[in-house]
């Protein structure tokens, strides 16, 4: 299994490729497309993510000492949002995703492409995540 960091300079590398903000976020929207899609009797008002305009839903489970995320969302740009985080972070230790750094976001320039409320959605995802594998860390100590 590839490392974060290694999986990080992958999206990094891959966004790099396009020049133009539209191709960016057409490629997002592609990535949305091949997000682990929740199971319907997650999608529940515990498992939305709260500070975002649209619906994300998230739920993780834990599976041989690694955090294994899946999401919907009624946005497709948010659904391309969460992910890239889940292409990075599902399938790690929960130790790991608490230390994973989230510079590649900025190095793809996402933030300041994001509207106020977007931006700020993606911060709230980054935490749900982070909260999820610190939950099972402490299941795991």
């Amino acid at each position: 299994m590839a490392s974060i960091q290694d999986i990080q300079n992958e999206i990094v590398e891959e966004f790099a490729m396009f020049d133009d903000w539209m191709d960016r976020y057409e490629y997002m929207i592609d990535l949305g497309k091949s997000v682990p899609v929740i199971d319907e009797q997650y999608k529940t008002e515990d498992n939305i993510i709260k500070g975002c305009q649209s619906k994300v839903w998230v739920h993780a489970d834990l599976e041989e000492d690694k955090v294994k995320f899946s999401a919907d969302s009624d946005a497709i740009i948010t659904k391309g949002i969460i992910a890239i985080l889940i292409r990075a972070w599902s399938g790690q230790k929960p130790a790991d995703i608490i230390a994973a750094d989230t510079a590649f976001i900025d190095q793809i320039g996402l933030k300041e492409h994001l509207s106020p409320t977007r931006a700020n959605g993606l911060v709230s995802m980054i935490k749900q995540l982070k909260m999820y594998a610190v939950a099972y860390q402490s299941q795991l100590s």
